[in-house]
Formats: structure tokens, C-alpha cells, sequence
């Protein structure tokens, strides 16, 4: 990138301008890490200051089974495969109350596209969990889901939605997104819900009071381009609705193990490579300069690896996630070199290594508890970067 170029994108970052496509397609084209880390920081710290947000949380998945055969995706199960499960509404809640201690706050549901579960399993699976656990919020279901529903059931997406909702529902989860561009999606996806239902779907969510997250899986065979394209639509619908409070760039993983049933679901590992620690970083930079009217960027740190995670704290991320335990959707998280659970602890541990102080929310970013940050008397403290 020449100098000249360089002032003006700071000038602009600096002064709150909104960027460009052309902007966000120079910045991927930039090799100087430290400096888009610097502007991306910058922005972080603005909207966030010195906090990192985390929650407790868990992820349940009642069935695996799923009319789609997704590129990207090792997880789902035909009908009377081995592995494929569906859990009854009971199992489902009995799981569910094992994972109501340390104070949990948020349950956390994404499931297969199920070919023959009827409609009303769902309603009654949310109703049943809420009675459960009355304090912990429901985050539930991609909008992928959502119009799966319409299709079974007959119904609008807003009519499932106001059940879903008067179930105990409080958030959308914000998968099914993967990458919006045509000409990549053509050849990921395997389902009906592409931007047009996708976006339809989280803006009804939205006129309805929920506030949802948003996503991207990056790091496949898309291009910078088709990355700063899909932030951009999501920036252009958050100017509409106002109703997305995070993004979330999600790191495309291959397959570490093979499954059991010696299967390789995952069609695209043979002509990709995952990105590089580097790459996630600017992705995490871009998009916290991109998308200027989202008040949080999360690293997921189940696909990003612990270390990236807390680098990316000063890349423009102020949201670790969660306590997650058993994360089934990409791959199995100790294969991967992460484990498969952080407690509160080690949650608050992570963010003060990285030079953060910590702050637990729920669902809807609400503060729960704010904890003290590193102790600052320490010579080997660590600080975030310094603008």
C-alpha cells in the first residue's frame, strides 16, 4: 500500500468516517499487520474502551439429522446413519439442567434441518427448557432454520416467530450466513436460505425486539472481496434495523479426525487450507473498521484457537464468547488444540493475560458483573496495545 493511500484510510478511521468497499478491499491488500491492528484497535477502544465481554453459556444440539449436505459442514447425519441422533424434548431438558451450574445465562441451540420432526417439536422443546431453566435466555435456531420451519409448517416466518418467542425465545442465533456472494455461496451451501431469506428473516426478528448476532465463516475459498461484500450487506441492514449487536468472523476448520463411520463430509478441506493466525487477525481488523454500526466484534475462540483468540482482543475484538462445552458444529475442539471447556476462571484468566479487563454479560450485552482487570502494579502486567 503507498504511503498516500495509508495517510487517507487513517484519516478517515480517525476522523469516524465510514469506509469504503474500495477501502476494505485496500486494507485485506495490506501486509502491515501492526498497522491495521493499530486503526482496528483504535476503533475497539472507542466504542468499548478497555473491556472484554464473556458469558456463561452452553451449546446443546438436539438432533443432527439435516436434509442438507453443506460443503463446509461434518456435522450433519442422514436418517439412519450411524451417529445420527435426535434427542426427545425430555433428554433435551435433562441435558439442559446438567448444564445450569456455574450460573449459566444462556443456552445456545442450532440444529440439523430435520426431514421429518414436525413444527410443533420446537415451540414445545423452547417451552419445556424455559420452565427448566426460567433464568437462562434461549439463543436459538439460524434463520437457515427459521425458513425450514416456514417450509414444514405452512406458517410465515413471522407467525413462527411470535411462537417461538411467546416459547421463551429471546435471540436468533446468527449461522446459516456463511459467506452471502453468489459466487462462492453456489458452491458451500446446501439449503434454500441465502441473503435475501436470510436478511428477511433477522429484520423481522428485529421488528419484533429481538437482537441477534451476526456472522461470516471465512477462510475457505472466498476471496478478500467476497468477505468486505458480506460485511457490507450486514452494515446496510444494521443501518435499517439497528438489531445486530455483534459480528463474528468464524474460521472455516477442516476435519482433524475422521468420523467414525470412516465418511469425509467435509468436501471443501481437499482444495482449501485453513487461514493462517495472520489472516484471521486482519479479518478481525477489517471488519471492526468495515462495520462501523455494530457495537461488538466476538472472537470465537473454540475456532480460533486460544492464543489467536487473545491476540485478536487487540484487533479489534471485545468478546471472548464463552464457557462453551461440547462444540459439535465444525470439529472436535481438542483436535484442534483447544479444549473443549473454560470455565468462568479461566474465561477471566484469558482476558487479563491479554492485557483486558473483563466484564460478564448475557444475551442481550447487558452487564452481569465487572470484574478487576490485570493488576497494574505488575511490571510484567500485560496492557493493551497503545495507541
Amino acid at each position: 500500500m503507498d504511503a498516500g493511500l495509508k495517510r487517507e484510510l487513517e484519516e478517515k478511521v480517525y476522523a469516524g468516517d465510514r469506509l469504503t468497499r474500495e477501502d476494505g478491499i485496500a486494507l485485506y491488500e495490506s501486509d502491515d499487520l501492526a498497522w491495521l491492528g493499530g486503526l482496528a484497535h483504535h476503533v475497539r477502544t472507542q466504542k468499548n474502551g478497555d473491556v472484554v465481554h464473556f458469558n456463561v453459556n452452553r451449546h446443546l444440539n438436539m438432533t443432527n439429522v439435516c436434509a442438507a449436505s453443506c460443503a463446509y459442514c461434518s456435522f450433519q447425519r442422514k436418517p439412519g446413519e450411524k451417529d445420527a441422533y435426535t434427542m426427545r424434548i425430555e433428554e433435551a431438558v435433562r441435558l439442559a439442567k446438567q448444564m445450569e451450574g456455574e450460573n449459566l445465562t444462556e443456552l445456545h441451540i442450532v440444529n440439523g434441518l430435520h426431514p421429518t420432526l414436525p413444527w410443533r417439536y420446537y415451540p414445545r422443546s423452547l417451552k419445556a427448557l424455559k420452565e427448566a431453566l426460567p433464568n437462562v435466555s434461549l439463543k436459538c435456531f439460524t434463520a437457515t432454520e427459521i425458513q425450514w420451519f416456514e417450509k414444514i409448517s405452512g406458517l410465515s416466518a413471522s407467525e413462527i416467530l411470535d411462537e417461538l418467542i411467546d416459547a421463551g425465545l429471546e435471540s436468533l442465533t446468527g449461522g446459516g450466513a456463511e459467506i452471502f456472494d453468489w459466487e462462492v455461496r453456489r458452491h458451500i451451501v446446501d439449503h434454500e436460505c441465502h441473503w435475501e431469506d436470510w436478511s428477511r428473516i433477522h429484520r423481522l426478528a428485529h421488528s419484533k425486539g429481538l437482537k441477534t448476532p451476526s456472522t461470516m465463516l471465512y477462510g475457505h475459498i472466498e476471496e478478500p472481496r467476497h468477505r468486505v461484500d458480506h460485511v457490507l450487506r450486514l452494515r446496510e441492514l444494521q443501518d435499517e434495523t439497528g438489531g445486530f449487536q455483534v459480528f463474528i468472523p468464524l474460521r472455516y476448520q477442516h476435519d482433524f479426525h475422521d468420523s467414525r463411520d470412516g465418511k469425509v463430509r467435509n468436501r471443501l478441506q481437499a482444495r482449501t487450507t485453513m487461514a493462517t493466525g495472520a489472516e484471521a487477525l486482519k479479518t478481525f481488523a477489517v471488519s471492526r473498521l468495515l462495520f462501523d454500526n455494530v457495537p461488538h466484534v466476538k472472537v470465537f475462540w473454540v475456532m480460533h484457537g486460544l492464543a489467536t483468540a487473545q491476540l485478536a482482543l487487540n484487533h479489534g475484538a471485545d468478546d471472548m464468547d464463552g464457557s462453551v462445552v461440547e462444540y459439535k458444529i465444525t470439529h472436535d475442539a481438542d483436535n484442534f488444540g483447544t479444549p473443549d471447556k473454560l470455565t468462568r476462571d479461566d474465561i477471566l484468566d484469558l482476558i487479563r493475560d491479554a492485557g483486558f479487563r473483563p466484564v460478564e454479560r448475557n444475551t442481550r450485552y447487558e452487564v452481569i458483573r465487572e470484574y478487576p482487570g490485570p493488576d497494574a502494579d505488575r511490571r510484567e502486567a500485560p496492557q493493551p496495545m497503545r495507541l
